[in-house]
């Protein structure tokens, strides 16, 4: 998943949204740079990624888009999915998207100086162009495609993930409404795991 599902996907703790959204930053023991509770949100962040990436439903995604995308199609599917949910927001969330997206800014601010330099680096960009809102629309998720192919020199052929989505969006949609349901259940259960520990360790 990326950047809006997984901000979705933290609940309504602060520590576990920071944590969740910087964790592809933090490698290896730089995680213990971080207070537990962002901590936890690293944690949850990564056990995410293990059962979408195991998860039968998307990896039927992705081997619809791989002649396409090649070793990139996971990162695409990624993608499309975080559209799936802009684009269909109300369905899993009772906020407008648009405020929730200003929630997570807000939260990315005021926590700037412990972010890694690489989600430091990208924070003006993601905030002056609203990705997370950005990529309900065809026209943002274009700028956000073409940003990544720049990044991978222009051998992902990301530059037409536009038009790919468009020849395969009804399947990749159902594809999406048959697995978010569960990966929201499952990081639910998996947040109340984390919760619960840091309550039994202080």
């Amino acid at each position: 998943m990326n950047l809006l599902a997984h901000a979705h996907l933290s609940g309504n703790d602060h520590n576990i949204l920071l944590g969740n959204f910087i964790a592809d930053a933090v490698k290896g023991n730089k995680i213990l740079d971080y207070k537990k509770e962002i901590q936890s949100g690293i944690l949850l962040h990564r056990k995410i990624d293990t059962f979408t990436d195991n998860h039968p439903v998307v990896k039927q995604s992705i081997e619809r888009v791989r002649p396409d995308f090649g070793r990139f199609a996971g990162i695409v599917v990624d993608i499309y999915y975080d559209h799936f949910l802009a684009r269909n927001w109300h369905v899993y969330d009772e906020r407008e998207l648009s405020v929730f997206a200003a929630h997570v800014y807000g939260i990315l601010a005021r926590n700037l100086f412990i972010l890694p330099h690489r989600t430091k680096r990208l924070l003006p960009f993601l905030i002056a162009q609203n990705w997370l809102t950005a990529y309900a629309s065809f026209r943002g998720l274009q700028q956000v495609f073409y940003g990544m192919d720049r990044r991978t020199k222009r051998i992902s052929g990301m530059d037409k993930a536009i038009e790919v989505l468009k020849i395969n969006y009804d399947e990749l949609f159902n594809d999406f409404t048959n697995f978010y349901p569960e990966l929201i259940d499952y990081s639910k259960s998996e947040r109340e795991k984390i919760i619960r520990d840091i309550n039994n360790t202080e």
